[in-house]
């Protein structure tokens, strides 16, 4: 009788092993002086620096790409997507003020492609050096026959730190407090089931069509990143008093702004206040989608809002116009209902 292997059933150990120093160098230089240890560990360890804070809290949060995914199989391009797994964690936890420390990816494929892995991972690593946090560890499962050959899928989870005094909560915001949106790169993560649907299956597009009106084809547009907001908003976060923050993610601006703001709140969006990118009002158009729908699912142009007084706005505003950042007055908070009343731009034309 031959001999099996576990090779013969679809998982290669050495690939794995290959792909593993693949990446090496690239994790390493997202270390910050807190790790300890190399790649290998069955965990990774961060040691926590107590002394810099007088009452740490800890604060993570988990998240997927999603069916963003299916781009990246369709154009086979795979450098951007760990951008969005480590983006769409990052984000969350920021809003409450955390300073991300240190990120864990879980990358599953039906068969393991050392030069894939290292693509997907080095982009994971990437945007973890910018966000300034550590990716200390991962897993990279070959799962034959669960996964198609050439697809995966990844999630991940970050860790942060805040001091307690400066947690950001629904309990800070104050009627009357302005929203200083920041803008988008594009439709970061979300969504990407309707954008499917209109883009490949109403429209008939292969990906590669070339877009006057976006200067480049429809997918490059679509596969462009989750925009990274923590080197902008943690000095933010330190030196102003920040009452409030959002990450527009799925759900849009109807779900996630009220999720920053007391019961007994809401909102008022100037739905003017910002020029909206191409892609959304193309994919409103291709789609035949309601405005209202439009701004339930995408972030229309605005992937973070700050939520400050009246008084600190203009400070706000400077700040970021001095480092080179785009930021719009784009609303307010009001009392009574806890939700979201959108006016102006499309919703008087």
């Amino acid at each position: 009788m031959e001999k099996m292997t576990y090779r013969d059933a679809g998982v290669d150990i050495d690939a794995g092993n290959r792909s593993v120093s693949m990446i090496k160098d690239a994790v390493r230089a997202t270390y910050r002086p807190e790790v300890i240890g190399d790649l290998g560990g069955f965990g990774g360890l961060f040691a926590l620096n107590t002394k810099a804070y007088q009452d740490p809290v800890l604060v993570s949060g988990t998240d997927g790409v999603g069916t963003k995914l299916r781009l990246a199989f369709l154009l086979n391009k795979h450098d951007t997507i760990g951008q969005d797994a480590v983006a769409m964690c990052v984000n969350d936890i920021l809003v409450q003020g955390a300073e991300p420390l240190f990120f864990l990816d879980y990358l599953a494929v039906g068969k393991l492609d050392p030069a894939q892995v290292a693509e997907v991972v080095t982009g994971v690593a990437n945007a973890c050096k910018e966000s300034g946090c550590a990716l200390i560890g991962g897993e990279t499962a070959e799962m034959a026959g669960f996964y198609p050959i050439g697809e995966y899928d990844i999630a991940g989870f970050a860790v942060g730190v805040a001091e307690r005094s400066k947690l950001i909560a629904p309990s800070h915001v104050n009627v009357g407090d302005v929203l200083l949106g920041l803008p988008s790169s594009g439709v970061h993560s979300n969504g990407y089931s309707l954008v499917r649907k209109i883009i490949f299956e109403h429209k008939g597009c292969s990906g590669n069509e070339y877009m006057e009106e976006l200067g480049r084809t429809i997918g490059e547009e679509l596969l462009i990143p989750t925009r990274l907001y923590p080197r902008v908003c943690l000095p933010l976060i330190r030196d102003f008093d920040i009452h409030g923050m959002v990450h527009i993610t799925g759900g849009g601006f109807y779900e996630n702004i009220p999720r920053a703001l007391p019961d007994h709140m809401g909102a008022e969006v100037n739905g003017g206040a910002w020029e909206m990118p191409t892609i959304f009002r193309l994919l409103q158009e291709w789609g035949n989608v309601d405005w209202t729908e439009m701004y339930r699912t995408f972030n229309m142009g605005i992937g973070m809002i700050l939520i400050v007084s009246p008084k600190e706005a203009a400070r706000v505003e400077s700040h970021l116009q001095n480092m080179g950042e785009a930021v719009y007055r784009i609303g307010h908070v009001t009392e009574g209902a806890h939700d979201v009343v959108i006016k102006g731009g499309v919703f008087d034309a």
